[in-house]
C-alpha cells in the first residue's frame, strides 16, 4: 500500500506532550522512517529493525494512542495482519510564548483531482493529464480508463458531478474548529467562454455547503502551468476558490455563512474513517454550464484539491461534546 503527499501536523503548548513525548524515541523515530513511503504489518517491522514483536507491537500502540499512524486490520495468511501507515511527513512544534491561538493544530490533504472515486457525467466532457487526453472525448466511459488518476484538468458539462473520499487525519480526541476546501474551478463551455455563468455546488458529507457561480469558462491567454500540447482554443485556467466550514456556518470565500456548521458534518475521527466531498452541478441549477476542475499541473494554480482542517484538544474541563 503505497502512502504519499505532504502532511504537516502543527503543534503547540501542552497538547503538543503526549506526541513529543511518543517522537523521544529511536525505535519509534525508526518505525517512522519505515513507513514514509509504504503501509507495514508488523512481521515486516519486526524483521526489518531486528526486535521481537512484543516489542513492536508496544512501540506501535504509543505512536497510535499519539495519533501518528493508521492501524487497519486485513486479512493474513493466519487470521488477521495489523497494516501500519504513517499520518503525517512533518511535525511543527511552536515554542512557548508566540502570540498565537492557543491548543491549536492543523492537517492538510492535497488530493490529485484524478484520485476520484464516483463520477456522473455527461458531455460535453472528458479528462487529460499533463501529457495527452485520457480516452475519448465526449465519453463518460473514459472517466473509468486506468489511467484517470493521472488525470490534471477534467470537465462535465450541464449536470454533473465529482466525488472524492478524503481520509480523516484528525487526531484521536481532538475537536475539529475550521474546515477548508480549496480548488482552481470555472465553467464548462464549447472551447470557451468568459460569458458563461455556472452554477458549482460542494458537498461534504452529504451536506450542502455553499455554491459559488463561476462567470465563465477562461480562455485565449494560457494558463501559467498548462501545458504547451494543449490545443489554444480550449480552456485554459479557472478561479481558485475556498469553501469554509466553521461553528458558525459554512461559506464561499468572503460570503455570508449559511445554516450548515461543523456540527453537522460529523468528522469525528473515532466514528468517520474518511470525509466524502462532493463538486458538482445540480439538475436544477439556475445556471446548469458544467465545470471544469484543475490538477497541480494544469491551470495557474500549482494545487490539487486541498483540504486544510484546524483541530483542538479540550482541556479536561472542557465538557464540550466531540464533533
Amino acid at each position: 500500500m503505497p502512502v504519499s503527499g505532504t502532511r504537516l501536523l502543527n503543534l503547540e503548548g501542552e497538547t503538543a506532550l503526549p506526541i513529543l513525548k511518543a517522537l523521544a524515541s529511536e525505535t519509534r523515530l525508526l518505525i517512522l522512517s519505515l513507513l514514509t513511503h509504504n503501509a507495514m504489518n508488523v512481521s515486516e517491522l519486526a524483521a526489518a529493525l531486528g526486535l521481537p514483536h512484543s516489542t513492536v507491537n508496544f512501540n506501535l500502540g504509543q505512536l497510535q494512542a499519539a495519533g501518528l499512524i493508521t492501524v487497519e486490520y486485513e486479512p493474513g495468511t493466519r487470521g488477521s495482519q495489523k497494516l501500519c501507515s504513517r499520518r503525517f511527513d512533518e511535525v511543527a512544534f511552536k515554542l512557548p510564548g508566540a502570540a498565537v491561538e492557543a491548543n491549536v493544530a492543523q492537517v492538510t490533504v492535497s488530493m490529485p483531482i484524478g484520485n476520484y472515486s464516483h463520477i456522473e457525467a455527461t458531455p460535453t466532457c472528458g479528462l487529460a493529464s499533463e501529457v495527452k487526453i485520457i480516452g475519448l472525448l465526449d465519453d463518460p466511459r473514459s472517466f473509468y480508463e486506468p489511467e484517470h488518476v493521472y488525470a490534471q484538468i477534467l470537465w462535465l458539462g450541464k449536470a454533473g458531478y465529482v466525488e472524492y473520499m478524503f481520509p480523516n487525519n484528525l487526531p484521536y480526541g481532538s475537536r475539529v474548529t475550521r474546515l477548508e476546501l480549496s480548488m482552481e474551478v470555472c465553467s464548462e463551455a464549447p472551447q470557451y467562454n468568459h460569458d458563461w455563468p455556472s452554477d458549482i455546488t460542494v458537498w461534504i458529507n452529504d451536506h450542502e455547503i455553499g455554491t459559488f457561480t463561476s462567470p465563465g469558462d477562461f480562455g485565449g491567454d494560457r494558463g501559467r502551468l498548462t501545458p504547451e500540447w494543449w490545443v489554444q482554443d480550449q480552456t485554459m485556467s479557472g478561479q481558485l476558490k475556498r469553501w469554509t466550514v466553521t461553528e458558525a456556518g459554512s461559506r464561499v470565500d468572503g460570503s455570508e455563512p449559511t445554516g450548515v456548521g461543523l456540527d453537522m458534518l460529523q468528522l469525528n475521527p473515532s466514528t468517520r474513517s474518511h470525509i466524502k466531498v462532493r463538486i458538482g452541478v445540480k439538475p436544477d441549477a439556475v445556471n446548469r454550464r458544467g465545470l471544469n476542475l484543475f490538477g497541480r499541473k494544469f491551470g495557474n494554480y500549482e494545487q490539487d484539491l486541498v483540504m486544510r482542517m484546524d483541530y483542538a484538544f479540550p482541556r479536561p474541563e472542557d465538557s464540550t461534546e466531540l464533533k
